[in-house]
């Protein structure tokens, strides 16, 4: 694995290994760039099969959250943490309180908040080694909520543009994943009207969701080959790939995951069959929008009135998606990188 050829094609700013032998703690935090802030982004932990792929995780995340800042229009960098374990089984006190304190080392340059695997629970045993925190108890709570709601809001959007109307009423929306982001996703849906396909790894979600929703259940390797208006992905991301996106029957993909398209190439080929994507750092932004609100004064209807902007950034992504017949990958991330550009000779790296 060659880290500082990954580092230099993406311009990464830096990539810190800590462990804690007591404890356990086996993390990677990643800071892709700080132009416009302090990097912000949750920490994740997750049965990585290997070293190599949690690293690759944590960059690859790092990197989508300097994206979602940008667009979002937040003066914030990214960053990312992954956490190698078992967040079922490997949890302590010490693992967190170890790892708050390599946070508190980097002095402010990277924030972080709950992911995939963490609670606030967790973010509380890391507030007592750092302030570089968001999340614990006494904050914003869980973000969950807002990344669903924001999605909502893009997913409306993109369907404005493809059905001619932003109604999700009798629309059939596949959601794949029914954790926090992708069931408050599902209320969301049910409330205005919409139909649900489901699944998930967990048969205890899938039966909630039938149950609470009157959703149809699918088996996880089934989701992406149902008859659908939109597929959610709501999991884990690389769900979009050569092996999967020809069976895609959907006219649009929008969910809270990240990193959903494994590579570059497959937002062309969604382009080319005629799919229209949602860019995941554009639509899911609900969360950092949230948390990051706690490094002012938090404020929830402030919060609220910048999620809602998502809908507007989906709309001005397909504008210039259309403007130079462009994917809307490639659009979204001409929307990040020329404001990051445009804030570069004000804002150095951030130093702390």
């Amino acid at each position: 694995m060659e880290v500082f050829k990954m580092l230099e094609a993406s311009d990464y700013e830096q990539v810190i290994l800590c462990q804690d032998k007591v404890s356990g703690l086996k993390a990677i935090i990643a800071i892709h760039d700080t132009t416009l802030g302090p990097a912000l982004g949750g920490t994740r932990m997750w049965t990585y099969e290997t070293d190599e792929a949690a690293i690759v995780d944590a960059m690859r995340l790092a990197r989508g959250m300097t994206y979602k800042a940008a667009v979002a229009g937040l003066n914030l960098g990214g960053g990312k943490a992954v956490i190698i374990g078992d967040p079922q089984r490997d949890k302590s006190e010490g693992l967190f309180r170890a790892f708050g304190r390599y946070i508190q080392g980097l002095n402010g340059r990277y924030i972080t908040a709950e992911d995939v695997g963490t609670t606030v629970q967790d973010m509380d045993y890391i507030k007592m080694e750092t302030r570089f925190v968001t999340g614990a108890s006494g904050g914003s709570g869980d973000p969950s909520p807002y990344t669903a709601l924001g999605v909502w809001y893009g997913m409306k959007a993109m369907a404005k543009e493809v059905f001619g109307n932003d109604s999700l009423a009798g629309r059939t929306i596949a959601v794949q994943g029914l954790g926090n982001v992708g069931y408050y996703l599902c209320q969301h849906i049910v409330k205005e009207g919409g139909n649900l396909i489901v699944t998930d790894i967990f048969p205890g979600k899938i039966d909630q969701a039938v149950r609470e929703f009157n959703a149809r259940a699918v088996e996880p390797e089934e989701i992406f080959s149902v008859d659908c208006d939109i597929f959610a992905p709501c999991a884990l991301g690389a769900v979009i790939n050569d092996v999967t996106l020809p069976q895609l029957k959907s006219s649009i993909i929008a969910g809270g995951a990240n990193n959903v398209l494994q590579e570059e190439h497959h937002g062309e080929m969604l382009y080319e069959k005629g799919i229209l994507y949602a860019p995941d750092f554009v639509i899911n932004a609900g969360g950092l929008i949230n948390v990051s609100d706690e490094l002012y004064t938090y404020n929830r209807e402030r919060v609220l009135k910048g999620v809602e902007k998502i809908y507007d950034n989906i709309e001005q992504v397909l504008s210039i998606a259309k403007e130079y017949k462009i994917t809307t990958c490639k659009a979204a991330n001409r929307l990040a990188e020329d404001r990051i550009a445009k804030l570069r000779h004000v804002n150095s790296i951030y130093l702390g």
